[in-house]
């Protein structure tokens, strides 16, 4: 239990047990013919006790039979298995208060894995079977730390294996337990096991002399003590919020640091507070002399879960009846009749024979005659003794144990096609239609277990804002069975279903799937389950295939995707490929627009070549012209060279193979120089030009010659 606080409260003392002592009495004497009529049927039906005790004491005097052929568990099998192929699901729908249905899927998961980790389905199994068997059945709903070694708390689903341990609120009568205000369950323990787990325990009060202190019920006579959690819930005033964004919280939530920090960074802040109602539910453990601790529950209900028989209310009473109630006179009629039938049957070896008085004188091993196989027998007379002939199986039993067998199934509504055997019907159409026959007359207890899942569902949406409470990463279970890792109540990346719904509208943004907060409403969806729902539907895509063969060309993934060989899904990939663009999902405009995209882009792109190509030649073609120029002033060069000296001709070399390998056609990654404009020398013709002046005076030819700026430095 979450937070116990095991010592009671001062003011929990004699008088709290004394007011649990009465409802506690007042419950069971207001449901014991519940009580009695449960433990008579689940003898009748399970234990096979279907003689009554005289008849039976008696003939077992007599040395006769007593048969029971208990036709009772099949019955009860029938519509058990039933429910247990058509396993309801809770489903979570948004209401207000900051609920949005991608959380609702969230809790969709989180609930699967509550199931799937306390093993929910054998509750649920337990409990049907007990309202089919007996006429009632429950579980329960608890808290507990999902290890040793951490702080953080689960909920879980437990059986309640014995349906008469619970003693159910006196006066309610609603279909589930969601307006109890009272509820007990009890436990017997051994001395020994009672002290080792309440030692404090005041144990003198059951002991020896001062046993009359225990109220009368609360010790075994094999001296067992007995132990009951009393759920008592009461109602108790409240504080609630409103804020800003329109939520409604508990004031108790104001004081959570962390939740008011997050509404400040929305923007959120509080309008209003009200005073106003609210239930709190409380767990005493008592025995018959004292209050042993007292629990405070975080939910509002009792979770408590009863799934009810057959019901009947009148008088101001519930009467709750099983399935085979009403056929358990049937059920001894037959028993009877195939006991007579088979004791005449036996006795027919045993017939007495017929003879003269004093016939069985004349030896001795006529008295053994009629159950021993003598090899002779020997008879003093005229007339030998006659044995009486066998009249052959009392037809008349046999007629009347059919009569008792047919009792039955027109009783409980099951008949010969819900049991499987065969009968009349010879297509599959006509067969299931009898079968549902079967299903129609019982599925009002398959239907009590949907509403004892549906109330199962609302206890867990009133628990897990009060219990998931912090930053965590919890385990859901998708419908599929496969598992899934959420991130809860703070910002996280959002779920691949909600990204595909919204698409663009989801880029680039976090998401909080916040269990503290919003309101849920609880539907509870009664079928079968995953895997019987997809061989199904692949049966049913055969036979619609069958009846319309173009439509395999365009279902045939999804038929592959309900197959349960290897590989399946392999193929349903493949498949999926070869389906036309409207079976994709796809636009035929748009994919036809954006081929026409991609034609304009490849049209483009050859374009932007073509004119690469262009600048390419264009830039060969001055580099050749340069090539030329630079020919024709060597040529030039050559024609003029005995007018020029050593040093002149040696510097025009220089300036002429530096622009070269200046050029960004030559060396690679020159920097490209720009053409002469016209009417514009080059480097190399302006010093040929100044080279052609005339020569300087005999003075200063002995001055030696400096290069132009920008030659290099001679060789």
């Amino acid at each position: 239990m979450a937070d116990p606080k095991k010592t009671p409260k001062a003011e929990d003392g004699d008088d709290l047990h004394a007011e649990g002592i009465k409802i506690y009495d007042y419950a069971v004497e207001r449901d014991a013919h519940n009580r009695e009529r449960y433990a008579e049927d689940i003898r009748f039906a399970r234990l096979g006790e279907q003689w009554p005790e005289a008849i039976r004491q008696q003939r077992e005097r007599e040395g006769r039979p007593c048969l029971t052929l208990n036709r009772m568990a099949a019955f009860i099998r029938q519509v058990v298995n039933d429910a247990r192929q058509n396993k309801p699901a809770i489903k979570f729908h948004a209401v207000g208060d900051g609920a949005d249905e991608w959380t609702a899927k969230v809790q969709d998961g989180l609930v699967r894995n509550i199931e799937y980790s306390s093993n929910a389905d054998v509750a649920y199994d337990t409990a049907i079977d007990n309202a089919v068997s007996g006429n009632v059945g429950y579980f329960r709903i608890t808290t507990d730390y999902a290890a040793d070694d951490v702080f953080d708390q689960d909920i879980r689903i437990e059986r309640i294996a014995n349906s008469l341990s619970v003693v159910p609120d006196a006066y309610c009568f609603d279909a589930d337990s969601a307006n109890w205000n009272d509820a007990f369950v009890t436990e017997d323990y051994s001395k020994d096991a009672f002290k080792e787990k309440w030692p404090k325990a005041d144990i003198a009060s059951f002991e020896g002399d001062r046993r009359g202190d225990m109220a009368a019920g609360w010790m075994t006579d094999d001296g067992l003590v007995r132990v009951a959690e009393w759920w008592k819930r009461r109602e108790v005033p409240a504080t609630i919020v409103k804020l800003s964004n329109d939520m409604v919280v508990p004031a108790e939530k104001m004081d959570d640091e962390e939740f008011v920090a997050l509404l400040q960074a929305q923007g959120v802040t509080e309008v209003a507070r009200r005073e106003t109602r609210t239930m709190k539910v409380t767990q005493h453990l008592m025995n018959g002399c004292e209050i042993l601790e007292t629990n405070e529950w975080a939910g509002k209900y009792i979770p408590i879960v009863p799934v009810y028989g057959d019901e009947v209310i009148i008088d101001g009473r519930r009467h709750l009846f099983s399935m085979i109630h009403a056929a358990k006179d049937a059920q001894r009629m037959s028993n009877y009749w195939r006991t007579m039938s088979t004791e005449l049957v036996a006795l027919a070896p045993k017939a007495p024979w017929v003879g003269p008085v004093g016939f069985a004188a004349s030896d001795p091993r006529w008295a053994t005659a009629n159950t021993e196989n003598h090899q002779s027998l020997e008879y003093d007379g005229d007339i030998p003794p006659q044995r009486q002939p066998f009249a052959g199986p009392p037809a008349g039993a046999l007629q009347e144990a059919l009569n008792a067998s047919d009792d039955m199934k027109s009783i409980m509504g099951l008949y010969d096609a819900s049991l499987g055997a065969q009968g009349n019907e010879v297509s599959g159409r006509a067969i299931l239609a009898r079968q549902r026959e079967g299903d129609t007359s019982t599925f009002n207890f398959t239907d009590n277990l949907s509403r004892g899942i549906r109330h199962a569902g609302r206890i867990m949406a009133d628990l897990i804002p009060k219990v998931y409470t912090v930053a965590r990463v919890i385990r859901t279970i998708q419908e599929d069975g496969t598992n899934r890792d959420v991130k809860v109540n703070q910002p996280t990346e959002p779920l691949p279903e909600e990204v595909q719904a919204q698409q663009e509208e989801m880029v680039g943004i976090t998401r909080i799937y916040d269990l503290t907060v919003g309101k849920y409403d609880v539907t509870c969806e009664s079928g079968p389950s995953y895997n019987t729902k997809r061989q199904e539907a692949a049966m049913q895509m055969t036979e619609f295939m069958r009846a319309v063969p173009g439509a395999g060309q365009v279902m045939g993934d999804l038929l592959a995707q309900n197959l349960d060989w290897p590989g399946a899904d392999k193929i349903a990939e493949r498949l999926k490929l070869l389906l036309p663009p409207q079976a994709q999902g796809e636009n035929p405009q748009l994919m036809q627009a954006q081929q026409q995209m991609q034609q304009m882009q490849q049209a483009l792109q050859q374009l932007q070549g073509q004119l690469a190509d262009q600048a390419k030649d264009k830039e060969l073609d001055v580099a050749k012209l340069k090539i030329d120029a630079y020919k024709a002033e060597s040529e030039r060069l050559k024609l003029t060279a005995p007018a020029f000296g050593p040093a002149e001709i040696q510097a025009l070399v220089m300036q002429t193979l530096q622009q070269a390998l200046s050029s960004p056609d030559i060396t690679p990654g020159g920097q490209q120089q720009a053409m002469p404009q016209p009417g514009q020398m080059d480097p190399a013709q302006a010093a040929m030009q100044q080279q052609m002046q005339p020569q300087p005076g005999p003075e200063q030819q002995q001055q030696p010659m400096q290069p132009p700026p920008d030659m290099g430095q001679p060789m």
